[in-house]
């Protein structure tokens, strides 16, 4: 079995099992030997109350997620610069939250600027699996708040130093996301960053993942 050391990207990986490919329900086409997550992002909400189609695809969204190659639900999102109202992109969340509690896979989040709410459907919720914020690029204060909460980060291409730095290795995943850059090139960075040889790096980051997305 291979790991992935990618955890969140929209690109297919030349060789499958090297990355967590990110689908939506319409797009999942699994191959061998591959890795996924799908979820339904708020970007694809209709700016309206939730309509039959959306219905449709949350309902659709239950067996996919159940697939033995999804590893992770998402990415969900709370996005107050998306077109969906704000009550409706909670009301997807909160599906596609409870379905990844259900099947004690992680929860891929899309975040922005929607720390309150998030922080309140931890509170209400109380899940007992790992919730992934991805692509964080925010302050190292703002990391630390989150992982008093118990959520991990995912870092990207592009993020504050000093944040990735404030995140220990059990709670620290690497993504390319849409970016072109190569994950060995994000490896080689953030392992400068940290002051950590490569290898060292790499094998936190392998036991990470290991453990919350194929430990169950």
């Amino acid at each position: 079995m291979k790991i992935p050391a990618d955890i969140h990207t929209h690109r297919s990986p030349h060789t499958p099992g090297e990355a967590i490919v990110n689908c939506y329900p319409a797009t999942f086409a699994p191959v061998a030997g591959g890795w996924y997550s799908v979820g339904i992002h708020p970007w694809h909400i209709p700016d309206a109350a939730v309509t039959p189609a959306v219905q449709y695809e949350m309902e659709e969204l239950v067996p996919l997620a159940e697939h033995p190659q999804v590893l992770a639900v998402g990415e969900a999102g709370l996005d107050k610069l998306a077109g969906a109202p704000a009550a409706v992109q909670a009301e997807v969340f909160e599906f596609q939250a409870r379905l990844s509690m259900q099947l004690g896979k992680p929860l891929i989040i899309h975040l922005v600027k929607a720390v309150d709410e998030l922080l309140r459907f931890k509170r209400q919720m109380r899940p007992d699996n790992p919730w992934i914020i991805h692509g964080f690029r925010g302050k190292a204060a703002l990391a630390e708040e989150y992982l008093r909460h118990g959520f991990y980060l995912s870092f990207g291409e592009k993020y504050r130093e000093e944040a990735l730095r404030a995140v220990p290795s059990c709670h620290l995943f690497l993504e390319t996301d849409e970016s072109g850059v190569p994950v060995e090139e994000l490896y080689r960075r953030a392992a400068e960053i940290r002051g950590a040889s490569l290898t060292e790096f790499t094998a936190a980051m392998q036991e990470n993942i290991n453990k919350v997305f194929f430990c169950r």
